[in-house]
């Protein structure tokens, strides 16, 4: 488990591109769930998931995790899966980090570099979520990280998948230790025979021709 772990310790010089080059590259699939929010009377526990995957030897290593909140919202969740998923990565790595929240992705493209220069302030006041934007900049500024957007609910089959472990911990209440053997090929497996899901995808492939564009690296001023 080395190689998915990023276990390498980060060398000293050698800059951004040096990193690049050498830092194993790897796959994060997240999503979060928050269920009841259209009560008013009640909490809605939430859930915060994710599936990491890293190609080694000719085949695809994948691990899962989870983790939950009693009361929450879709938002707080979809930060929390993130910083979980890039907390797990015991080294450096390089990460695409491929989600279906806008909030997430977005925060983490476009919005967090001018909050952390304003001193984590927006014009309309302060940044929502404050201490879990600057807990996952934290997290995240070790690696270089690719903030990808999918649609969600389409038949991404990660998306997907991810989705169920966020459902399942939201309900359940349920946080994994640490990572976790993936069920996902058991999934997929029941998906195509009871639905005739997912039949043109290749899970045991390799993806080629992958490009790589991290986001800029956070100045956070914490």
């Amino acid at each position: 488990m080395a190689n998915p772990l990023c276990s390498q310790p980060l060398r000293p010089g050698g800059g951004r591109a040096t990193f690049l080059r050498m830092k194993p590259l790897v796959w994060i699939w997240a999503d979060e769930s928050c269920l009841g929010v259209q009560f008013t009377d009640r909490d809605s526990p939430g859930g915060a998931a994710g599936m990491v995957e890293h190609w080694g030897r000719n085949a695809w290593v994948r691990r899962d995790y989870w983790t939950s909140e009693p009361a929450t919202t879709n938002n707080r969740m979809a930060i929390r899966s993130a910083t979980e998923g890039l907390r797990l990565l015991r080294g450096p790595c390089r990460v695409i980090f491929t989600s279906d929240s806008q909030y997430l992705v977005r925060g983490m493209r476009e919005w967090i570099h001018g909050w952390a220069r304003r001193g984590w302030r927006r014009k309309q006041g302060p940044v929502e979520n404050e201490a879990l934007w600057k807990e996952l900049a934290d997290v995240a500024r070790r690696h270089a990280v690719d903030w990808r957007w999918v649609r969600g609910h389409t038949g991404h089959p990660q998306n997907e998948y991810a989705n169920l472990l966020a459902t399942r911990a939201a309900r359940d209440q349920t946080a994994s230790p640490g990572l976790v053997p993936s069920g996902f090929d058991a999934w997929l497996a029941e998906e195509r025979e009871r639905y005739d899901r997912y039949v043109d995808f290749l899970e045991a492939a390799p993806r080629t021709a992958e490009v790589f564009d991290p986001a800029p690296d956070i100045e956070t001023g914490v």
